[in-house]
């Protein structure tokens, strides 16, 4: 059956290539000429293959052309997408770079402003340990030596994590100084108890700083812009805070103003010795011997030495943060005014000028040049003449380093 239908094909093919490449003659007229032209099957066949492989020979070629042009453009669109992607990387090694130069800078000048804040309280034997802290686990490789952290390697893809590192740094930072204004207000809790011991209030003695007298060159500050700086701005907020209580307490009078151990007349409310009447009696008297030696309470200002109604020969010492103490009823002066005085140092003799009844000295102590009860400065707690040695001390090691620190910047 099939072997049949392909005789009838092959027939009826060939059938219709007999038709159509039949033999076929041309009749050719030229001045008045006839000529036949015979075009036999063969030359027809012939002719229409050559035609036919031409044909194929011209739509492969082409279509050879179309895929290698199509390739060439897939291979340009993969080098511009592999181009821009070189160059999206490079932009950003490019900006991590920078983020590590910026941030490595602003932790230079941040540990430059808490060094100077830990130097100007304790002075350059801090830097002999590391003011950051103990290394943990997570920041183990960053830099131990807060002053001046190691700068940031080349990138590269064994050191990318060099910017974790330096945030890791940062937050050791922080923690410090977070840490450390704990231990100062501590310290400033301590000082506000022994003012309050004296019988004043540590708003007394701080609203009295002297902020008036303050200048110098204006100097603008190269280094990163820290006025954001939460940590360091509450550490700088409790040094000075601490400093200005510390003051204020060791500017409170504690030292006896004379040997005599007891008093002829109190404080307060009094019978006058002359007329009998109600008196206000703004100090405290002690007795004792013509021309024994007066002495400075605490340290201070003289500012005052001479005679005023009443008190008879009298000197005042200002003391700071508003607290002056008063020496009256003198029979001689050893200071004059304007001269510094440290506690305990002789300033007059004891005598029995001015309104008086016999030889003693009356001791006054003013706050705002309104008398307080000198009493509770007389009768002290050793905790709190304690506190008041410890912060002389500080106070004058912190003078001592500011000195240091201004020769050296001079």
């Amino acid at each position: 059956m099939a072997g049949t239908i392909l005789t009838r094909l092959a027939e009826r093919s060939k059938h219709i290539c007999n038709q159509t490449f039949a033999d076929k003659e041309l009749i050719l007229r030229s001045q008045d000429k006839i000529r036949f032209l015979r075009i036999s099957k063969t030359a027809q066949i012939a002719t229409v293959s050559a035609i036919t492989l031409l044909a194929t020979g011209w739509v492969g070629a082409t279509s050879a052309l179309f895929r290698q042009q199509a390739h060439n453009e897939q291979q340009q669109a993969a080098i511009a997408a592999n181009a821009r992607s070189v160059a999206g990387e490079a932009r950003k090694i490019s900006a991590y770079k920078q983020s590590i130069g910026q941030l490595s800078e602003e932790l230079n000048d941040r540990q430059d402003a808490l060094d100077e804040m830990v130097r100007s309280q304790f002075g350059n034997d801090m830097n002999a340990q590391p003011v950051i802290g103990a290394e943990n686990p997570a920041t183990a490789a960053a830099p131990t030596n807060a002053q001046h952290p190691t700068p940031p390697r080349p990138l590269s893809s064994a050191n990318m994590p060099e910017l974790e590192k330096l945030r890791g740094l940062e937050k050791r930072q922080t923690e410090f100084a977070l840490a450390l204004t704990r231990l100062i207000r501590q310290r400033a809790q301590t000082t506000e108890a022994a003012i309050r011991s004296f019988g004043l209030k540590p708003e007394q003695v701080m609203s009295h700083r002297n902020t008036s007298a303050m200048g110098g060159p204006y100097i603008p500050w190269q280094g990163a812009d820290l006025a954001d700086d939460d940590a360091l701005n509450g550490l700088a907020q409790a040094i000075a805070r601490l400093n200005a209580l510390e003051q204020g307490l060791i500017a409170i009078p504690s030292g006896r103003p004379t040997a005599s151990p007891m008093l002829t007349s109190s404080y307060g409310y009094r019978k006058d010795p002359f007329n009998g009447h109600a008196a206000f009696h703004a100090g405290v008297d002690f007795p004792g011997n013509h021309g024994q030696s007066i002495l400075a309470a605490a340290s201070g200002r003289v500012i005052y030495a001479g005679q005023k109604e009443g008190y008879g020969n009298v000197i005042d010492i200002e003391h700071g943060h508003g607290i002056m103490t008063r020496y009256a009823h003198l029979s001689g002066f050893g200071v004059h005014a304007g001269e510094q005085v440290v506690r305990g140092e002789t300033i007059g003799r004891m005598g029995s000028t001015g309104r008086s009844t016999g030889t003693h000295l009356h001791f006054e102590v003013r706050v705002k040049d309104a008398p307080i009860n000198p009493r509770r400065f007389l009768e002290a707690r050793d905790e709190a003449l304690r506190i008041q040695s410890a912060a002389k001390q500080r106070v004058s090691q912190t003078r001592a380093i500011s000195r240091q620190m201004t020769s050296s910047a001079g």
